[in-house]
């Protein structure tokens, strides 16, 4: 860490203790760019569990931070409804992009079945060979003693093809995966559009883009016979080849975004934390058995999407705090990923962590990631073929994190493979 970050966490941590609590707002996305989230958090753990905060440019919201008040919400569909969205912002009149992730029963539970069978056991089965032989070929060609960005060369490029192989997706147009999915999630201060001014006509244009694109798939699939993709699932699914336009739009950001940002960070999350543990990657060197605990200790510690919300749909009582019918209800994964009261020395990396699977970085209940499977794997693949070429990776300077509040991620991270 160079000596301007660690003075940014610092100052941060000095103000998180020092403000009043009604005015911590945890969305705040300048947090999650400069890593200085985690004392703010941490105090609302130990003072207000269940936050209030009434003051926020997408309205009023709960902030729930304690792990076992978030599974109690996310367990619950009836009471904490996942509509009308799964992020902090409510879906714009006349741009709803209706998504199962975002519908709850009966709606929800047809619509996930029908894209589940892809990331089933048998299907895995069936990539894990692709995603090995893609993973050698990507580090074979990564340049030796100099830099270059990880994010770039290595995390995007192996889940994007990932995500063009269940698409079934033309292969030279695969880069186009990974801008709808930034562009998908991106506010209008992220830095993608030209200007604030103009995100929102841009981020509308580039995925109506997207969704022509698809629709000529969509037409392609829906008159040959079912095929193993996810476009032909939809376009033959009962429950879904009738979908309009946007909600085809909107599943589609969901599989794109669902497949794309949170493996991509993890990825980066591994190779930034085992540099941050020396001990750690030494240990990975050592003992390669412990590749799928240190997949799940990855996952924990990045917490890929920060958060989810829910909608209250009767008045209930949580952690001392009575939530009214109607009111945003924000389950901070990223926070309960790191609560003391649970989880042993949550803020070290530990990749013989005791119970390491027991993390909330896929959710739990009816909306738990659907392809969480899919993502262990690929980083493990990933891993298991850097330990047999490479002796290490070393970062090489400070990463760029992504101006979000939901995604928790990286634009870039400089890294070189030693000589």
């Amino acid at each position: 860490m160079d000596d301007a970050a660690f003075d940014a966490r610092e100052a941060a941590r000095a103000k998180a203790w020092s403000m009043p609590i009604e005015e911590i707002d945890v969305a705040d996305p300048e947090l999650f760019q400069n890593d200085t989230l985690w004392p703010y958090f941490e105090r609302l753990r130990k003072e207000a569990p269940v936050h209030y905060q009434p003051v926020h440019e997408f309205g009023p919201y709960w902030s729930v931070t304690r792990y076992e008040d978030i599974m109690a919400v996310d367990t619950d569909h009836e009471t904490f409804s996942s509509e009308p969205s799964i992020t902090i912002a409510d879906p714009k009149d006349d741009f709803r992009l209706p998504m199962f992730i975002a519908m709850d029963p009966p709606k929800h539970d047809v619509q996930r079945k029908t894209v589940s069978p892809i990331v089933a056991g048998p299907n895995l089965a069936h990539l894990e060979p692709i995603i090995r032989e893609r993973a050698g070929a990507i580090l074979d060609e990564l340049p030796v003693g100099e830099d270059f960005d990880w994010v770039d060369k290595v995390s995007i490029e192996l889940t994007t093809m990932t995500l063009a192989t269940l698409f079934d997706f033309p292969w030279e147009d695969r880069r186009k995966l990974t801008r709808w999915s930034d562009v998908a999630t991106a506010g209008p201060k992220s830095g993608l559009f030209s200007s604030e001014e103009a995100a929102e006509d841009e981020r509308r244009a580039e995925l109506y883009e997207c969704v022509d694109y698809f629709m000529r798939l969509w037409n392609e699939r829906v008159n040959a016979p079912p095929k193993n993709d996810l476009i032909s699932m939809l376009a033959h699914g009962e429950s879904t080849r009738n979908m309009d336009r946007m909600e085809y739009l909107g599943n589609l950001v969901l599989l794109i975004v669902g497949g794309n940002d949170t493996t991509r960070n993890s990825i980066t999350g591994s190779v930034l934390a085992l540099n941050q543990n020396p001990d750690q990657y030494a240990l990975l060197r050592a003992r390669r058995d412990l590749i799928p605990s240190m997949v799940s200790e990855t996952i924990r510690w990045q917490t890929p999407l920060a958060h989810m919300r829910r909608n209250a749909t009767r008045d209930v009582e949580l952690g001392g705090k009575t939530i009214r019918k109607g009111e945003k209800v924000v389950m901070w994964y990223v926070s309960g990923n790191r609560d003391e009261t649970v989880i042993e020395d949550p803020n070290r990396y530990w990749i013989e962590r005791p119970n390491v699977r027991r993390h909330l970085s896929f959710g739990f209940g009816i909306h738990r990631c659907v392809g969480n499977r899919l993502a262990e794997l690929q980083l493990k693949v990933i891993w298991e073929e850097i330990l047999k070429r490479f002796p290490s990776i070393e970062v090489t300077g400070e990463p760029t994190r992504v101006y979000s509040s939901f995604v928790k991620g990286y634009e870039r991270l400089p890294v070189r493979i030693p000589a």
